[in-house]
């Protein structure tokens, strides 16, 4: 039988209600692992052992009388850095924010975990406001890769993605304003899924706007699948939360894709791929032909979006800066504020073109998706790069050069999944990439478990 800390979302709420095992010896056994881990990989910027068990305790209490309430009850699970939960300080990992105030406020996607019953063990590593595709902060350090301490784990969601791949908790929140869910999860060899927007609420509301997603990092799809049904909620304090959708995120999962239109771009345009992805997602692609999908080369023709973004970007992440006064940048990760003074620059005529060219491959992809029901392409087009890095080559000037799939679908904020692709020669874990029409996330969800459900090494586990 696999370690408690290893064990399936189904695996832990059945062997609770048979008595096998309790949420304590569960949250015992994720400490264990963050004891082991964490001082070499960095998951976790803050770990609450005794509000945990205690709240494992109750679990327990509830399991042994019959009436678990919930549909996590005693589950382990983590949040980023990023976002407010209740009793602990959110530090955004930067050092301007102070920890010494009241945090008195969760926010959605943590309240609905609390309302669920899930045993939340601490909070995980993020860069300074989440502003690049890493997991390094002057504030809480480097966070390395489960596979290889001297790669980088990618961000910004990085703390969570390790700590999913290690087995520190089962369960964990991700954000996405740029890739920052699928990069991670990607580098590290787990399942990520960025929702349609609106689909998770947040508040508040993140300084990159319609940008920003809010969604699951776990090792299975169906332990996502669980978790989005607790998280898909709206919520009154975010007025861009899509309304109830009380439908099961399981009940779709294993339909399979027989009978899918799949459009397959290898380079989503231009983009330069390392020969093993290439051919991990060329496999991919007959796989779902296997499968019983229809599965065609097709371009989105999206366009080339990257000074677009790259305007967008800096300058909603110059607004967390700008709230401080300027003497204190100093205590901040340079290339943060080379980003502020970037958005600061551009004039009001600049940023609406970028917002132009944001419309237009919003209306681009929605032709597509009048053909296809899901685009296919790799998720990163190379493998975790040299830890403490912000970018993977000395041709490379900002963090979004070597992540060319994935701030695309940030700019047209459809549902787009991370899915382990194997391992490449060099021992670091591939993967690809399911993006769906908007709303239509289940169909992300239901490709990927047939993924996952084919090709069980596809989900690999660090050595």
């Amino acid at each position: 039988m696999p370690e408690l800390a290893d064990l399936s979302v189904a695996e832990l709420l059945a062997g609770y209600a048979r008595r096998s095992f309790s949420p304590v010896e569960v949250a015992k056994a994720c400490f264990e692992r963050i004891s082991r881990h964490d001082g070499v990989f960095n998951a976790f910027c803050l770990v609450d052992e005794a509000r945990a068990l205690g709240e494992a305790r109750a679990s327990e209490a509830r399991w042994a009388r019959g009436t678990p309430s919930g549909t996590l009850d005693g589950v382990p699970a983590t949040i980023k850095d990023l976002l407010l939960t209740k009793g602990w300080p959110t530090l955004r990992g930067s050092r301007l924010i102070e920890r010494d105030q009241p945090w008195v406020e969760d926010a959605p996607t943590v309240a609905r975990l609390r309302e669920q019953n899930a045993v939340l063990l601490g909070k995980t590593t993020t860069p300074e406001f989440g502003w690049k595709g890493i997991g390094d902060s002057l504030l809480t350090g480097i966070t390395r890769n489960p596979w290889d301490p001297t790669k980088t784990a990618g961000g910004s969601s990085a703390g969570a993605a390790v700590a999913a791949a290690l087995g520190m908790g089962a369960l964990h929140v991700g954000t996405d304003g740029g890739g920052s869910i699928r990069m991670p999860a990607g580098f590290c060899g787990i399942f990520g899924l960025k929702p349609t927007y609106g689909r998770v609420a947040a508040y508040p509301a993140s300084p990159a706007g319609l940008l920003a997603h809010i969604g699951p990092m776990a090792r299975s799809v169906d332990d996502a699948a669980r978790m989005m049904e607790a998280i898909a909620r709206p919520d009154p304090r975010d007025v861009f939360s899509l309304p109830a959708d009380n439908g099961s995120w399981l009940l779709d999962l294993e339909k399979g894709v027989s009978g899918l239109r799949i459009g397959f771009s290898p380079r989503l345009g231009t983009a330069q791929v390392d020969p093993e992805i290439a051919a991990a997602a060329a496999s991919a692609a007959k796989l779902f032909a296997d499968l019983g999908a229809i599965v065609e080369p097709a371009e989105p023709e999206l366009g080339d979006l990257r000074e677009a973004f790259y305007r967008l970007w800096t300058a909603s992440l110059a607004r967390p800066l700008l709230g401080f006064a300027r003497e204190r940048w100093h205590e901040c990760d340079p290339g943060l504020v080379a980003t502020t003074e970037a958005g600061e620059r551009w004039s009001a005529q600049e940023y609406l073109s970028a917002d132009a060219l944001r419309m237009r491959a919003c209306e681009a992809l929605a032709r597509f998706h009048r053909r296809y029901d899901l685009l296919l392409t790799p998720q990163l087009p190379l493998t975790a790069f040299t830890a403490g890095h912000d970018v993977a080559s000395p041709d490379q000037t900002y963090w979004i050069d070597w992540t060319p799939f994935t701030y695309p679908f940030n700019m047209t904020r459809n549902p787009a999944a991370s899915v382990p692709a194997g391992l490449h020669s060099n021992g670091l874990p591939m993967a690809i990439q399911l993006v769906g029409r908007y709303y239509e996330d289940r169909v992300v969800m239901r490709a990927a478990r047939a993924v996952e459900r084919a090709q069980p090494w596809a989900m690999p586990k660090p050595p």
